[in-house]
């Protein structure tokens, strides 16, 4: 699916491009009759009067998008989008480029945002975040020809240009980390279950876990917030044989772990030792300081930017394999105690 301008907008009417920009922008120079006609042309295509000038010079909008379905709340206390973001659009302004960013309630929603963005102009292309296994959003964005490029995979993105990070290899080195310490029980707090990203963490936990013969292994499922780590956090330390390490797939629920590990009498890292994921300034700056896996997601968020632009300029991209998350040991995790 193409694109509407507002040369179909005439050739549906059966008049010339300017009296479409007349009847578009108000101006004089069509009849009423004809006037609504192309007005009802254009919104029937999806062409926005707003987008008339622009179309008719051929410019573009020197503007990316960017639709996020998560709760604004959570934006606000998660630094790994911050961080994101601060890359991106340090690579953009460089480049004159604006950031056009919207949060919306779910994918259909999401799907909407980018077909109005695409039909009044409004962006030269847009970021994918979030990746699912069967994500109807690729498809879309595949039939509106909408320059894309995903920040996530392997895989499942189909022709749209990605950027991703191994988070497998990462999370194998972790638990091998955890085992040379003497942890045989080590559960992890992860993210929202619907996430590819996710998947692919779990995955990797279950099958290194397997390799090793450890004697516990568990996964339970949050939200990202500190709310729903905590949660999970007081159900694992509660159970009749809990764990004497957690991994947490973000920052965020790992600081909120700690809190309730402390909050129940339990010393980190003698008895429980904790590895958050996303290194961000937050990991520091608690008592102990937290083991993390980190990499520069600001240049993350550049070279997702640098590809976008790339799309846009009609140059040939594909994917592109970013850094992948190393292990940076402090305070939290140390041997169990007994050992």
């Amino acid at each position: 699916m193409k694109r509407p301008t507002i040369a179909d907008v005439a050739r549906r009417a059966g008049v010339s491009k300017g009296a479409v920009s007349y009847a578009l922008n108000g101006q004089p120079g069509v009849s009423e009759t004809t006037r609504q006609r192309i007005l009802a042309i254009a919104a029937e295509i999806g062409f926005s009067p707003s987008s008339a000038a622009r179309a008719l010079s051929g410019a573009t909008a020197k503007a990316v998008g960017l639709a996020l379905c998560r709760p604004a709340r959570i934006l606000g206390i998660e630094p790994f989008f911050m961080e994101l973001i601060s890359g991106v659009e340090a690579e953009l302004s460089a480049r004159s480029y604006a950031l056009t960013l919207q949060v919306v309630a779910d994918q259909d929603a999401e799907i909407a945002v980018y077909r109005r963005w695409w039909a009044e102009r409004r962006v030269d292309g847009v970021f994918l975040c979030d990746l699912r296994t069967d994500d109807q959003r690729v498809p879309a964005l595949e039939e509106l020809q909408l320059p894309a490029v995903v920040i996530g995979g392997p895989g499942h993105t189909g022709t749209l240009a990605s950027v991703w990070s191994d988070d497998a290899a990462a999370l194998v080195e972790t638990v091998e980390y955890l085992v040379a310490l003497g942890h045989r029980r080590i559960a992890r707090v992860g993210g929202l279950p619907s996430l590819l990203h996710t998947e692919i963490r779990t995955d990797a936990f279950t099958d290194v876990c397997r390799r090793l013969g450890l004697e516990e292994a568990t996964t339970v499922w949050s939200d990202y917030t500190g709310e729903e780590g905590a949660r999970s956090t007081r159900r694992l330390l509660s159970s009749a044989n809990r764990p004497t390490a957690v991994i947490y797939d973000n920052d965020v629920m790992a600081i909120a772990g700690l809190s309730v590990a402390q909050e129940m009498g339990l010393a980190v890292p003698g008895d429980l030792s904790i590895v958050a994921w996303d290194d961000s300034p937050l990991c520091q700056l608690v008592h102990p300081p937290l083991t993390a896996l980190g990499r520069d997601i600001p240049a993350y968020g550049a070279h997702a930017a640098r590809q976008l632009l790339a799309v846009i300029a009609g140059e040939p991209v594909s994917g592109l394999q970013d850094e992948t998350a190393h292990l940076t040991p402090r305070g939290s995790t140390a041997p169990p105690r007994g050992r």
